[in-house]
């Protein structure tokens, strides 16, 4: 794939996941796009198109809520940061990160719980988990766990 079908492909992607995505056939396009810009770097370190697909990369793979694409958003800002500083995608990225970054994972649906009879009496006890989220640790990114609603069961819903 050249530099300009991995720029369309990331492109694209980020008008597909909107403001957030876990779609599995996106993900898979955007992993082979990221496959092909791993080898074209390998391929031409020098090429100063770099910098714009790792960006692209970057603007698209911060909206997959998934661990692999957020840890490959973050290794394209280190490396945009680090291998680009001098180029308007590193400068730009440079002060985005300035500001701070934070993953943003999708945690898995779980199944909601089973209503009590009516006229049980017995309601149980809902306490929020209000445990806060930790600081990151230096150069690393915050993270952020977003918790769906539950899923009801077919005899819930019946």
């Amino acid at each position: 794939m050249s530099y300009l079908g991995i720029d369309n492909t990331y492109k694209d992607g980020a008008i597909s996941a909107g403001d957030y995505s876990t779609d599995p056939r996106l993900i898979s396009k955007l992993d082979f796009a990221t496959d092909a810009l791993r080898r074209w770097a390998s391929k031409y370190p020098h090429d100063p198109q770099l910098a714009r697909a790792y960006f692209l990369g970057v603007m698209v793979l911060r909206k997959v809520y998934t661990q692999p694409e957020q840890d490959t958003a973050w290794q394209f800002i280190q490396t945009l940061v680090s291998q680009y500083s001098g180029t308007y995608f590193g400068r730009v990225m440079k002060n985005s990160l300035a500001k701070g970054f934070t993953e943003h994972l999708m945690a898995t649906a779980q199944v909601c719980p089973t209503p009590l009879p009516i006229g049980v009496g017995v309601m149980p006890e809902v306490t929020p988990d209000v445990t806060p989220t930790p600081s990151p640790a230096p150069g690393h990114p915050a993270i952020v766990v977003i918790t769906p609603p539950c899923v009801p069961t077919k005899a819930a819903s019946l």
